[in-house]
């Protein structure tokens, strides 16, 4: 597909390196192809999937798109340096318009949507996957929302995505940036197959010559594949309970005491871990996290969608914090890994001033997608869950 008239070449040669695309019989095929930097979600990238996402879903020959990365990271989600050094520019903000766009469109899609996640899927990355159709996950699968230790808030539908995991994990997953891997993602519903790395060759080239896109020929295509798996030690499923008991209080500071509490009895040393991580991440990050997670239980895809442009707009705007920026400045740019946070407490960021970054905008500069919204498929994979599991 050459540039069209009025592209500028040297954008599309980028997007044509980073974004790799197969057309073979009645299948699309996606390859995020830039290993070296993890696969991260540029605005070239945005531009490239929006592209092909919008043009094979009104295509009647395109019946199944497939989504895969190569190296060692699926997609270690959004580009933190363009943030760092764009801030709140213009082009910044246009690339964080289509991402959301482009996020609406995937959630919303009218294809049969599979995605391999063969490796790390992080914050961006997890929510190009887990709104498809069927997400196949391997042993070395691993996703993490790390956003809100950065200064963050957890973006790109994530909030939307996490506020309908079972019980109370997601807000353990928002706050704390925890790992989950493909037996976890299985189990919680952000997966639904899990086919050992070895097998995706092969689960690549049967689906390749599928001669149908209906989801039961394709799932049962999958399941030729997929094995049963189990819980392995250190998932965070064994301790279900607690967490559930622990991130359903109403605030941050309530979830760190009764982490405490809990942490003091015997057995429960693994909480330590997750009292160190909410003490080193920005304060400003937890809380906006904690209340867009909340909120998004009673919302519906758009209105998360359009909750969470305000939130990066004025996180980038730093209306009440510049945590963002130094907390890319600290993992990223410097990498001192000792961010400066400001405010420096919990207790310091105040509802009157949650309000400020989740306020409205007027109705010209919201996120614009249309009003009358499908129920994102991948509701479904809970109804088949193994939370239960023991």
């Amino acid at each position: 597909m050459a540039p069209t008239s009025g592209e500028n070449t040297s954008d599309y040669a980028k997007e044509q390196q980073a974004v790799l695309d197969e057309e073979i019989g009645h299948v699309r095929l996606i390859t995020l192809n830039n290993p070296s930097k993890l696969n991260i979600i540029t605005p070239e990238v945005v531009k490239r999937l929006a592209v092909l996402y919008e043009k094979w879903e009104k295509a009647d020959d395109v019946e199944i798109i497939i989504i895969k990365g190569v190296g060692r990271a699926f997609c270690a989600g959004g580009d933190l340096r363009m943030f760092y050094h764009g801030k709140a520019e213009k082009h910044v903000i246009e690339a964080v318009y289509k991402m959301y766009w482009l996020e609406y469109h995937i959630h919303t899609y009218k294809k049969l949507l599979v995605a391999i996640v063969h490796a790390t899927a992080m914050g961006g990355g997890a929510s190009l996957t887990v709104p498809s159709t069927f997400t196949v996950v391997t042993e070395k699968t691993v996703l993490a929302a790390p956003e809100a230790g950065l200064g963050f808030h957890t973006d790109a539908s994530l909030s939307y995505i996490l506020s309908h995991l079972p019980g109370h994990l997601g807000e353990y997953l928002a706050l704390t940036g925890a790992r989950v891997d493909g037996a976890d993602m299985l189990s919680i519903g952000l997966g639904t197959h899990y086919v050992p790395s070895e097998k995706l060759p092969e689960l690549e080239k049967c689906l390749v010559n599928l001669k149908s896109g209906d989801k039961g020929i394709v799932r049962a295509a999958i399941e030729e594949f997929s094995i049963e798996v189990q819980l392995g030690e250190k998932s965070i499923l064994h301790n279900r309970l607690l967490i559930d008991k622990c991130f359903s209080n109403d605030t941050v500071e309530e979830i760190v005491e009764s982490l405490i509490a809990e942490g003091n009895i015997e057995g429960n040393d693994w909480i330590q871990g997750i009292i160190k991580i909410l003490k080193r991440s920005s304060p400003t990050g937890l809380k906006m996290t904690l209340k867009s997670v909340r909120q998004a239980r009673n919302q519906t895809l758009g209105e998360c969608l359009k909750k969470e442009f305000r939130l990066t707009l004025n996180t980038l705007r730093g209306v009440i914090s510049n945590d963002m920026y130094e907390g890319i400045r600290a993992q990223t740019i410097d990498k001192d890994f000792s961010p400066k946070w400001n405010p420096t407490s919990l207790s310091e960021i105040t509802e009157e001033k949650l309000d400020l970054v989740f306020q409205a905008f007027d109705e010209e500069f919201e996120l614009q997608i249309p009003q009358e919204e499908k129920i994102p498929r991948w509701e479904g994979k809970f109804e088949s869950s193994g939370y239960n599991v023991q």
